[in-house]
């Protein structure tokens, strides 16, 4: 890529060997052109370069993702869920087709932004956005509502084809240039540069209004990502010696961002395509059902260890799903060296008829562990979340959310492709992938089809 060179991965043998095995030398991520020209996104855990920060922030924040923190958010997902399923209901209805990927967009952005920061932003209760602590609400409507909208912007920019901004196109082409050339162009009102310039530059603002605004409450509690990396500061500072400087204000910002980032658009993502391709696969649906379905009573709310251990055709569903649509076909990576970028290809795994026979086929089953395909399988040939200490921090959060979602449409409705449903999906691609056109379907209640 200009001058800068790039090994790119696709065995599951190399894969080991630079996630896990030589991650001493290989711990950085390489940051891609769209990220080198976003300063927002680069503090964050996913693109922090220096090794101990890193390790710093990762230590702290992985208590967030134990098995008992999870366990207690399922509530609080839950009823996002059904507000999800009631919009549903109104667009049966009306008789109108639905864009899930839109919906599980608004339902993916809602729980995560409850989860990192604590508001309800109120996208799928189609009311003003408004923050848990009642006190504040009337005072952060207007605020709330313009970080959505800038939020929006902001990651629909960072793309890494041809319809990205003039310096990112540049940066594919010849990196050495995109920083000067940025620098020119955000100050040009009419270019892509300056209105990415202007909208992170937003974003950090109201980032940090929001954190200082944490800041100031007396009894925050730990039930959110940003609450509880707060009391972390507070408690290092009075009892350790020592100094954990990720933890300044604007580090909290971008590390509270991510979280909204990575955890709306990802999950989003492999939600609709679970939905998009069981609704095309009968028998699949009809295994499915009869689990969902056999677990017990409609009303009876699946715990941390159900979702775990009573759903496993659905676990195959959602890694199936997961193979055919992968949504970071690349993984970057840095060698600290020589600076040579080192990007896994999971995408690329997870089509080598070598590890999956018949690759281009949706067959959950051929993850069953009792079967020979998967006992044969290289253990890193189906790599989603990455592998080794980089891998994502927030899969269990992912697959929590997923697998309750699926649980309750299915409990409530089947799917069907719209007629205005193309074929086959188009995508666009940034930092992840995403739809271009979105996944149109047809929602029916069960009991009008039994």
């Amino acid at each position: 890529m200009g001058r800068q060179v790039i090994v790119i991965v696709a065995s599951p043998e190399l894969c080991y060997e630079v996630g896990i095995k030589k991650f001493k030398s290989i711990n950085r991520r390489s940051i891609p052109p769209p990220i080198a020209g976003s300063p927002l996104h680069q503090k964050g855990l996913f693109f922090t370069r220096d090794y101990s920060k890193w390790t710093a922030m990762r230590n702290t924040i992985i208590s967030l993702y134990q098995p008992s923190h999870l366990a207690s958010l399922i509530p609080t997902m839950q009823s996002y869920i059904e507000s999800a399923t009631s919009f549903l209901s109104k667009s049966q209805e009306e008789g109108n087709d639905i864009i899930f990927s839109d919906l599980s967009l608004k339902l993916a952005t809602d729980i995560i932004a409850q989860a990192a920061f604590g508001f309800d932003f109120g996208l799928l209760r189609n009311q003003s956005p408004s923050y848990s602590n009642n006190n504040n609400n009337n005072n952060n409507n207007n605020e709330v509502s313009e970080f959505i909208k800038e939020h929006i912007y902001s990651t629909t920019s960072l793309k890494m084809d041809l319809s990205g901004s003039f310096s990112i196109i540049l940066a594919l082409l010849i990196p050495i240039l995109q920083e000067p050339f940025r620098q020119v162009l955000k100050r040009i009102p009419w270019t892509a540069d300056y209105k990415i310039e202007r909208t992170n530059s937003k974003l950090s603002k109201k980032l940090d209004s929001i954190v200082a605004q944490r800041e100031r409450e007396k009894e925050r509690g730990r039930k959110n990502f940003l609450s509880a990396i707060l009391c972390t500061r507070e408690e290092e500072g009075e009892h350790s010696t020592r100094k954990l400087d990720f933890i300044s204000s604007d580090y909290i910002s971008s590390l509270a961002y991510e979280h909204l980032l990575a955890g709306s658009t990802t999950t989003s993502f492999t939600l609709s395509c679970v939905i998009y391709l069981v609704s095309n696969h009968e028998e699949v649906e009809k295994k499915l059902l009869r689990e969902i379905d056999g677990f017990g009573p409609p009303d009876l709310l699946p715990t941390a260890d159900d979702l775990q251990h009573k759903f496993p055709y659905l676990d195959l569903v959602v890694k199936e799903a997961m193979r055919l649509y992968t949504v970071s076909p690349l993984i970057a990576r840095e060698t600290n060296q020589q600076g040579t970028w080192v990007w896994l290809a999971p995408g690329v795994l997870a089509m080598d008829p070598k590890h999956f026979s018949d690759p281009h086929l949706f067959r959950p089953e051929r993850f069953d562990p009792t079967g020979e395909e998967e006992k044969r399988r290289h253990p890193h040939a189906h790599i989603p979340f990455g592998l080794g200490p980089r891998a994502c921090i927030g899969q269990k959060f992912s697959l929590q959310e997923i697998k309750l979602t699926l649980i309750h449409l299915y409990r409530n409705y089947i799917f069907r492709h719209s007629s205005k449903m193309e074929f086959p999906l188009q995508f666009q691609f940034g930092i992840v992938v995403n739809f271009k056109h979105g996944v149109k379907l047809q929602a029916i209640k069960r009991w009008d089809c039994e």
